[in-house]
């Protein structure tokens, strides 16, 4: 109990990027950089525990956050969407609080509202780190940045074109963006399936402040941009449906194809996968010399690994 009190102090949660200043954000994007161009990792979890908790299927966050944990010398306790007592009418803040005296960091996936995080949070011993949201994926933003920054040299002035639903991915994009000097994100969304307005006005406020811009519209008119990089996601995200059944029409014209590529001549292609060829992105596009997007998804593993010694605390540079 003694270890497990000292590391209080160090104890961070990563909710939200709204919430991470500018200082902590680009240290995790420069660890997980150091990582993705060959830093070995060190032992900064070694006698701590990981709990992975996932409500939502995952193929990359949860494989990353397993292999960082192993990586950086912890263990990890994986729990499904049915194995805790959250399924038989126990409160999440108990169940945080129990989970707390026993492990050193849960990474939880509830494709949720933030307030279940929230309450995950809610004590002072153990780390959270929020693996998707309903409301936005700052994990998959840490990754993002990291890859764009080793494939540019800086996110700093970087100019992103998203195309495709408002959704975790794109909003924790908006909020990390936002504290980049120069940077610009155009989002090209459907008419009612935007980054939801709070979190818009929240980048757009932080942006203000770097000479940064970051517009939303819901056309496709005027995409020729000079991206760096065009970015999109699948249409359904995890966890979620659509109330109208004709949702593909409005999206329809939202594709990642290789016109709009051309209509940018430099830009990579990103995508956080998993993608449905011929749906959100085609496949020649996804699969062509442009596209990062595998190498995005390896960077997941950096990006987990620069979270996890960030949120525990590990080393001098936190």
């Amino acid at each position: 109990m003694t270890a497990m009190m000292e590391r209080t102090t160090t104890v961070r949660h990563l909710l939200s990027l709204d919430s991470v200043d500018e200082a902590a954000l680009y240290a995790l994007v420069d660890r997980a950089e150091e990582f993705a161009t060959g830093a070995r990792p060190e032992q900064r979890l070694r006698d701590r525990i990981v709990g992975l908790y996932f409500k939502a299927t995952s193929t990359r966050t949860r494989t990353a956050f397993s292999a960082a944990a192993l990586r950086l010398g912890g263990q990890i306790i994986s729990y499904g969407p049915g194995d805790l007592q959250l399924n038989t009418g126990e409160t999440t803040k108990d169940t945080a609080q129990v989970l707390s005296g026993m492990i050193d960091v849960l990474v939880a996936r509830t494709a949720g509202p933030a307030s279940e995080l929230a309450d995950f949070a809610a004590q002072p011993r153990m780390a959270v780190v929020n693996a998707m949201s309903e409301g936005e994926h700052p994990t998959q933003a840490v990754t993002d940045l990291a890859t764009i920054q080793a494939v540019f040299g800086s996110v700093r002035g970087i100019r992103v074109l998203y195309v495709g639903e408002g959704n975790s991915t794109a909003a924790a994009l908006a909020l990390g963006l936002a504290k980049y000097p120069g940077a610009h994100l155009d989002l090209r969304t459907p008419a009612g399936y935007g980054v939801p307005a709070p979190v818009l006005t929240a980048a757009t406020i932080a942006a203000a402040g770097n000479g940064t811009t970051i517009v939303q519209r819901h056309d496709m008119d005027g995409v020729d941009i000079d991206a760096d990089v065009v970015y999109t996601t699948r249409w359904q995200t995890t966890g979620s449906t659509k109330a109208d059944p004709h949702w593909r029409d409005a999206f329809a014209p939202f594709k990642l194809t290789a016109a709009l590529l051309d209509a940018n001549p430099i830009a990579v292609v990103m995508h956080d996968l998993p993608a449905h060829r011929g749906e959100e992105i085609e496949a020649d596009v996804l699969d062509g010399p442009r596209s990062i997007a595998f190498t995005q998804a390896q960077n997941k593993l950096n990006g987990a690994m620069s979270v996890l010694e960030w949120c525990a605390g590990g080393g001098s540079r936190w």
